[in-house]
């Protein structure tokens, strides 16, 4: 695994652009940079936010949304094209040495998922009942992912609105200092942060978030279904070339091409 840098570089200049605009509106003063610098809007945003989301969802999916907000930072170095190669590899022993010489195989295989198709396609499990157990594990991936893409999509639909409160609190402060007029613009102006941050938070960082993790679960899940579609095919012992025909076509025509061009250099290799 490594850092998905696309995200933070999408951080980097979201937020970067919005802080040099910020510079040069206030004309680099100091003071009125700080104005954008409110901790109680900060809390009322985050807080509000935070609750409101939690309460919308069952403690368990609370718990693994924070967890997997990580792996909108995170590039897995399992890809479509190598695990094709793998399940070539393991359908071309399978055709050299039966079903059963994969089991040596199986201790080397880091994803749990190909383990456990590799290890019931060992084990003799009929073709239908390994599709039924597969497939149901995916299905089951993808209501998580879906829950955890939802939580942050969520927090990114109320912060705007938590935002909007904490500007209403503002202005009610605000408007409470009327008898001192030469307070009460710099009142009214501040009250403005807290919708500031909600609407800067939900884009900026929710809403992106959530997609980031819609994207990575679209990939997870093309990867699940190259890995059954040819460990069926390993199961009903179809020939090495025919299992790798199979699985190019979950790949698009660049990716293809790229495939073709590797093998090319392989065997110019040899």
């Amino acid at each position: 695994m490594r850092l998905d840098l696309s995200t933070i570089i999408g951080l980097v200049i979201g937020w970067g652009f919005i802080f040099a605009g910020l510079v040069i509106e206030s004309g680099g003063n100091l003071m009125h940079i700080l104005i954008f610098f409110q901790i109680s809007a900060f809390f009322i945003v985050v807080g509000g936010t935070v609750g409101a989301t939690v309460i919308s969802y069952p403690p368990g999916v609370t718990k693994s949304a924070f967890s997997i907000f990580k792996q909108a930072f995170i590039q897995k170095d399992m890809n479509p094209a190598s695990v094709i190669a793998t399940l070539v590899g393991f359908a071309t022993k399978a055709r050299r040495e039966g079903l059963l010489g994969l089991e040596d195989e199986i201790a080397n295989v880091n994803d749990s998922f190909l383990k456990k198709g590799i290890q019931l396609v060992v084990d003799g499990t009929d073709i239908e009942l390994v599709r039924s157990i597969l497939e149901t594990d995916l299905a089951f991936l993808e209501t998580r992912h879906k829950l955890g893409e939802g939580f942050w999509g969520t927090m990114g639909g109320y912060a705007p609105t938590i935002g909007i409160i904490g500007t209403v609190m503002g202005l009610v402060n605000a408007l409470s200092q009327l008898e001192n007029a030469s307070k009460v613009a710099g009142a009214i102006a501040v009250a403005f942060i807290a919708t500031f941050y909600g609407i800067g938070f939900a884009n900026l960082i929710f809403l992106p978030i959530s997609f980031k993790l819609k994207a990575k679960s679209a990939e997870e899940v093309l990867i699940r279904e190259v890995m059954i579609e040819g460990i069926l095919s390993i199961s009903a012992g179809d020939n090495p070339r025919i299992v790798e025909e199979k699985l190019k076509a979950f790949l698009s025509p660049k990716e293809q091409e790229a495939s073709k061009a590797s093998e090319g250099e392989d065997k110019g290799a040899e």
